[in-house]
């Protein structure tokens, strides 16, 4: 017999037939409960005991034992004797409940919840009014007081307020509005404090053409919230407001969309479907963490989807086509990197050798792009190259992604932020004049890089703030980051106290987290504050926990000698690697440098003082987001 169980009210169970099964008195129920809140782990008989009774009697473990006994029979009636359990199982100290990943209604409602917040509209609504259906009550009703279960069932009712919220989203997205008014209505009087909850409302009402009882709605919560919390709305209660107020649009872009996309669904099919999904994806990957992660995840799909269609002019598109402008030099996910210029190439040497100049010109700027940080041959081979052939197509847009491919294999030595500055400059230019605004907004991030490592600072705010004006003009949360991160290094480069640059680089860091870039979060701000301390001639304090991310080899050595520990220092200077050429080429070098100054290594000092001698009149900030200081102090000190 398969067995399910139900928690979204009073605990129970029910076999395949959905007949009740029954799972004697409340302390055998309360037994099931905590096993289900387990969720397949060990619960140990004394956690049991202790769980079940304020004051446990002596006899209490084998009573719990009985009440196991007791809900194996219930649950598993046809199994023999002596054979063992399946479902509720002895494990160790304790005891685990099996169960499938859907016999639970708790655990199903998770799944449905999540499933949703990704789905269209229509099949979200559907989604999400059935599983809302599946409560009984509050979760674990029969066990209210219990403090074990207490974590639990709050958990379960803020997902139940949330889908309560998303089903209300979906219904105004397919253009529904007064139908969610008196659900909304209910849910904003039983949870004043959820702003969510009132916006929902507001927004419903509006849409409903009930203006004034939206402005009032607006108007309670707002009161609410100052005479109880003494606290005012946020801000998406009060841009609404203002949205009402000027008889802004709230609701046509999500019809629109909507019923695009259901037409879309209706009539493209086969092979065109992947190149839809690849501009998608391009769009996507620009909207912010969430959005990069998704698109990096499905575009090596989408390309995997063409190849096994065998036409490589398709498979040369669906690669091509997504030609997301990159800033940073090291890669996300060197593997999947190497997979795409993998497939890049076989889609090159597969298509006919007449013809077929863009797609060769996108191909050969994919593989630029993704072999960046790489110290293979190929990669300046095919930026060149496919500059070549954009110039000759006139093609602005197959240009704007050939020239980051040339910027992306502009490190081959130190020194190169003039050409690098000429590579934004045509890039704003260009993008500017044909309207390829993700393409602008990188030739201004290339531009403040190169411009901050020349120090001429005046010019590269000129770039951060053209860039932080686009990103808001178009909506790429992710521009921030990097402007953000430049303004900490212009404080620390112009002469700011050194704790006045840590506090700035620290505040950068925060925008960090979540930004769904792996390749620049790991490692960069103890490789910020290292290089700040080298440069000012201090002590690399650092603890065990410190996470270099990639950038270890560089540090270890600087750490190991601030903890006067030369023999283990002298050891990982042997072991360390070139410095990669990327963006922090300069940098790690000055690092690498430094460590050989201080462990008298002179072979190489003089490897360092050659790598850095074409940067001399450069500060050590090819990355605009930290900086080793002037190029020409650490040459001197090498010296």
């Amino acid at each position: 017999m398969e067995v399910g169980f139900g928690v979204l009210g009073p605990v129970v169970a029910w076999d395949r037939a959905g007949t009740p099964v029954d799972v004697k008195g409340p302390r055998h129920r309360a037994v099931l409960a905590r096993l289900i809140v387990a969720r397949g782990r060990v619960v140990p008989v004394d956690r049991l005991v202790d769980d079940l009774w304020e004051a446990p009697a002596p006899g209490a473990v084998a009573t719990v034992r009985t009440f196991v006994a007791a809900l194996r029979r219930a649950l598993e009636p046809g199994r023999p004797p002596r054979q063992p359990a399946r479902l509720l199982v002895t494990e160790g100290p304790g005891y685990a409940l099996r169960a499938a990943p859907d016999a639970v209604d708790a655990w199903r409602f998770e799944d449905a919840v999540a499933a949703a917040a990704t789905a269209p509209p229509a099949p979200a609504h559907e989604r999400l009014d059935a599983a809302l259906g599946w409560w009984r009550g509050p979760a674990y009703a029969d066990f209210a007081g219990e403090p074990w279960i207490r974590a639990e069932r709050s958990r379960l009712d803020e997902l139940r307020l949330t889908a309560v919220e998303r089903r209300a989203e979906a219904a105004l997205a397919l253009g529904r509005a007064a139908d969610a008014v008196p659900g909304l209505d209910v849910h904003a009087a039983e949870h004043p404090w959820r702003e969510e909850a009132w916006r929902l409302l507001a927004l419903a009402l509006y849409r409903a053409d009930r203006q004034g009882d939206a402005l009032a709605v607006l108007r309670r919560a707002r009161d609410l919230l100052r005479e109880q919390l003494g606290v005012d709305p946020g801000p998406r209660l009060r841009r609404l407001e203002s949205d009402i107020l000027r008889h802004a649009d709230t609701g046509d872009a999500e019809r629109v969309w909507t019923a695009a996309t259901a037409a879309y669904d209706r009539t493209v099919t086969g092979p065109a479907r992947l190149e839809t999904t690849v501009g998608l994806l391009r769009s996507l990957a620009v909207t912010g963490a969430r959005g990069l992660a998704a698109a990096r995840e499905q575009r090596a799909a989408a390309v995997a989807a063409a190849e096994r269609l065998g036409d490589p002019e398709l498979t040369a598109r669906v690669i091509g086509g997504y030609d997301v402008p990159a800033i940073w030099t090291r890669s996300d996910d060197p593997q999947q990197s190497a997979r795409i210029v993998a497939a890049a190439e076989r889609a090159l040497a597969a298509l006919e050798p007449d013809g077929h100049d863009a797609a060769r010109a996108r191909l050969l700027a994919t593989i630029a792009v993704e072999s960046r940080g790489t110290r293979a041959a190929r990669g300046p081979q095919a930026a060149r190259e496919a500059e070549r052939i954009a110039r000759r197509l006139g093609d602005p847009a197959v240009l704007a992604f050939a020239l980051n491919g040339v910027f992306m294999q502009s490190f081959h030595r130190a020194g190169l932020a003039r050409r690098r500055d000429e590579v934004g400059a045509e890039l704003v230019t260009l993008s500017g004049r044909h309207g390829l605004s993700t393409f602008e907004i990188l030739g201004h991030l290339i531009r403040v890089q190169a411009r901050g490592a020349l120090a001429d600072f005046a010019g590269a705010d000129e770039h951060a703030a053209a860039a932080d004006r686009l990103a808001a003009r178009h909506e790429r949360p992710l521009v921030g980051v990097f402007t953000g991160w430049y303004r900490a290094m212009r404080l620390a480069a112009t002469g700011a106290a050194p704790a006045d640059a840590e506090a700035a680089y620290r505040a950068a860091a925060v925008g960090l987290d979540g930004a769904g870039m792996p390749g620049v979060e790991r490692g960069l701000l103890p490789l910020a504050l290292l290089c700040l301390r080298v440069w000012h001639d201090r002590p690399a304090g650092f603890d065990d926990a410190t996470d270099w991310g990639p950038y270890a080899p560089w540090a270890r050595p600087l750490v190991l000698i601030a903890r006067d520990r030369p023999a283990e220092a002298a050891a990982a200077l042997r072991r360390i690697p070139d410095p990669p050429r990327d963006l922090l080429f300069e940098a790690l070098w000055c690092l690498t440098g430094r460590a050989a100054t201080l462990l008298g290594d002179r072979p190489l000092v003089d490897r360092a003082t050659a790598e850095l001698t074409p940067a001399a009149g450069e500060l050590a900030a090819a990355s605009g987001l930290l900086t080793a200081g002037p190029v020409a102090l650490h040459l001197a000190r090498l010296r």
